[in-house]
């Protein structure tokens, strides 16, 4: 039964981790770049806003590389006051101007002082496994938000493990920077987290999935579901789990599974 489910769930990824998987889907906003400072920038900002139809998501985040010049790592690091005028209108569904505005001081403010974004997800105390990416996550969100005269209302816009939530939006962040193969989706450019580390982006398609292929028992979705879901992937591979997040998403969303 658990082969037949690997060999399935294996033909999936296959099918779903290619280039033609990239137009309709967030991760195509990244791949718009070749910088590695815009990559990790609008890479953040596209699984931030990703939540509603693909194409809406995909739509803004364009109008938001717009609004900074299609240039966002040269916009943040370069920008004078007034150029911020433009960003005032921006809006997705909840994310509003006082969010990009928090969002754009708090990438200067990083990358004054740091060559990647990589580096705010690195905790001084490394651990190990699925405690490392907990650890990560939690030291995360506390640095992001750190900077004085943080507007409290953008703190719903980035969760964290130590919050109970599956940070689905920064698991999926995760894969995109971590996971290494040539398929051509995920980039691959950060190294002091393993595939092996990563921990499942919990959507409501691949929930569903994962329940109705008995990969999940935990009643709730929360941080624990995400872990539990992982660890049973871990046994089809225990070096990539995350990659079947294609298949469980495409099922979902292509096939309606």
């Amino acid at each position: 039964m658990i082969e037949n489910l690997k060999g399935f769930l294996d033909s999936k990824v296959a099918q779903y981790n290619q280039p033609n998987f990239i137009p309709n889907d967030p991760v195509s906003i990244p791949h718009l770049f070749t910088k590695k400072q815009d990559i990790e920038i609008m890479g953040f900002w596209a699984a931030t806003l990703a939540w509603g139809q693909r194409v809406t998501i995909i739509n803004k985040c364009k109008e938001l590389i717009t609004l900074m010049d299609g240039a966002p790592y040269d916009f943040i690091i370069n920008h004078q006051e007034p150029d911020l005028k433009k960003l005032l209108h921006f809006k997705h569904r909840t994310f509003n101007d006082i969010d990009t505005l928090y969002f754009i001081a708090f990438f200067r403010y990083h990358y004054e002082r740091n060559e990647s974004l990589e580096s705010a997800f690195v905790h001084p105390n490394p651990l190990r496994g699925e405690q490392k990416v907990e650890a990560a996550l939690n030291y995360f969100r506390s640095y992001f938000f750190s900077l004085p005269d943080y507007p409290h209302r953008t703190k719903k816009h980035v969760s964290s493990p130590s919050q109970k939530s599956t940070c689905k939006r920064l698991n999926m962040f995760l894969r995109w920077m971590v996971r290494k193969d040539n398929c051509g989706v995920d980039f691959g450019i950060w190294n002091q987290l393993k595939p092996a580390d990563l921990i499942m982006p919990c959507d409501l398609h691949v929930d569903r999935v994962a329940r109705k292929l008995k990969l999940i028992t935990r009643k709730q979705t929360d941080w624990q579901t995400a872990i539990e879901l992982t660890e049973r992937l871990r046994e089809f591979d225990p070096v990539d789990p995350v990659k079947y997040d294609f298949a469980l998403f495409g099922l979902g969303i292509e096939e309606k599974f």
